[in-house]
């Protein structure tokens, strides 16, 4: 009786700020909810709309794009924390400069990254000089790569949280391992593949669906770079749920787009479970 009474704040607290929202938000995708008018039930129309809108379409292609930066997020976090888990003089400078875009707010990675990409600043200056483009480059003004250069910020965002969790999961390794290892013979590479990957599997698995629920959700990079241009090319489906949702007031709208995100993220990591989880002979 006494742990239930200890889980019941926490309870409350989910009901009221996550599970009630959440079912409450779900009945709204199927009315035409508006402030001012009463609310009628409309069945699937909302979710018709949608999906003969192009421009969610075209969110929902991008936030599967976003999935190809999950391999190059995973690997360079694993690389990052292999190099930090040495024990070299200053290598907690090193950890925390790793981690510090994590930390660092939105508002700021817009400012530094819009100064970056901005077709005459930091990183176009640096091509120019050295003669690897003839002109500058739209970065996020060119509807065929500014996704790609959001995409990269989202990694360059990403790396130092992962690398954390992949260093915790690291240091949980028994030193004893490879130190018999290396009494077998083993060398460097063969104790990685041999030993460290399939301890660190756990972690990988995690980081992995992490990582993909986080690219499929992708927004606020979107949001301070180019609120979805040039000529929509950077929407992504969460992104236009906001936009439909916040914007244009369009709140059943949405509020569906929303819905059939979370649907298509629980489908994902269904499937991310099913394939990536140990299989034991």
């Amino acid at each position: 009786m006494q742990a239930y009474l200890f889980l019941t704040p926490a309870l409350v607290l989910l009901v009221l700020f996550s599970f009630w929202p959440v079912g409450f938000g779900s009945f709204l995708a199927f009315t035409d909810f508006s402030l001012v008018k009463e609310t009628h039930w409309v069945g699937l129309d909302n979710f018709r709309y949608i999906f003969d809108n192009e421009m969610f379409l075209t969110g929902m292609k991008n936030s599967v794009l976003f999935l190809l930066i999950v391999p190059f997020i995973q690997i360079g976090a694993i690389t990052l924390a292999v190099l930090v888990n040495n024990q070299l003089h200053g290598i907690r400078f090193f950890r925390a400069a790793y981690y510090v875009p994590v930390v660092t707010t939105v508002s700021v990675v817009g400012i530094m990254w819009g100064f970056m990409f901005h077709e005459h600043g930091t990183l176009n200056y640096i091509l120019l000089k050295i003669h690897a483009v003839n002109a500058p480059v739209g970065w996020l003004s060119d509807d065929a790569i500014a996704i790609f250069a959001i995409m990269f910020v989202t990694l360059w965002r990403g790396l130092g949280w992962y690398m954390v969790m992949y260093l915790a999961g690291l240091q949980s390794i028994p030193a004893e391992m490879q130190e018999a290892a290396i009494l077998d013979g083993a060398n460097r590479w063969q104790r990685f593949w041999k030993i460290t990957v399939p301890m660190l599997y756990p972690t990988i698995m995690v980081c992995t669906i992490m990582s993909v629920l986080a690219a499929l959700k992708a927004y606020q990079e979107v949001d301070v770079l180019t609120q979805g241009g040039p000529m929509n090319s950077t929407f992504t489906a969460l992104y236009y749920a906001y936009d439909q949702g916040l914007k244009h007031l369009k709140l059943p709208r949405g509020l569906a787009a929303s819905l059939v995100v979370s649907l298509f993220c629980i489908a994902i990591a269904m499937l991310c479970l099913r394939y990536l989880k140990p299989k034991h002979r």
